[in-house]
């Protein structure tokens, strides 16, 4: 294990395969937990840029280094400059300044809702705010067929039939 790299190591630890169904529940709600207290902190001075060594935030927030780790796998896409977790050790310098309109979408995109529901967004975005940028990402992955097929035309499925005798039949 000394070999692997930290991101290698929180993966191998949170994603294994031979833990039982309950170790593995007990594990993430205990993850979530520790993760939910960092995003109160965090989301409470959003505009204060936090870095330091991955070992010197983890002490900052007082979890071990492995949550640690995982947090800074899980906010990284919503970063103005992400990490570089895929190399990051103990004394890497790390930047914890997000993005807010990233985040909030990338808690609703991961149904978050222990996350993206912090008391501490009513501070960031009102309340109409936060509901179009929760639109916004739930229609993000919504795919809209914008041309209507009509019975006659040629089927787009490539088949060369028309639409009503071949994909249109019911």
């Amino acid at each position: 294990m000394a070999d692997m790299t930290l991101l290698e190591q929180w993966q191998q630890l949170a994603y294994e395969q031979q833990k039982d169904q309950g170790s593995l529940q007990t594990f993430w709600q205990r993850y979530f937990l520790l993760e939910k207290g960092i995003y109160e902190e965090l989301l409470s001075h959003p505009d204060e840029e936090v870095t330091g060594t991955v070992k010197e935030l983890a002490e900052k927030y007082q979890v071990e280094l492995m949550p640690m780790v995982g947090f800074l796998d899980g906010i990284n896409d919503s970063l103005i400059i992400p990490n570089p977790i895929e190399t990051m050790e103990e004394d890497t310098v790390v930047s914890l300044a997000f993005d807010k309109e990233k985040l909030y979408k990338n808690m609703v995109e991961a149904k978050a809702d222990w996350l993206y529901e912090l008391p501490q967004w009513e501070e960031i975005f009102d309340e109409e705010t936060r509901k179009a940028l929760y639109k916004e990402q739930k229609n993000s992955h919504t795919v809209r067929n914008t041309v209507k097929v009509g019975r006659n035309d040629p089927c787009p499925c490539g088949s060369g039939k028309k639409y009503k005798f071949c994909c249109g039949k019911k």
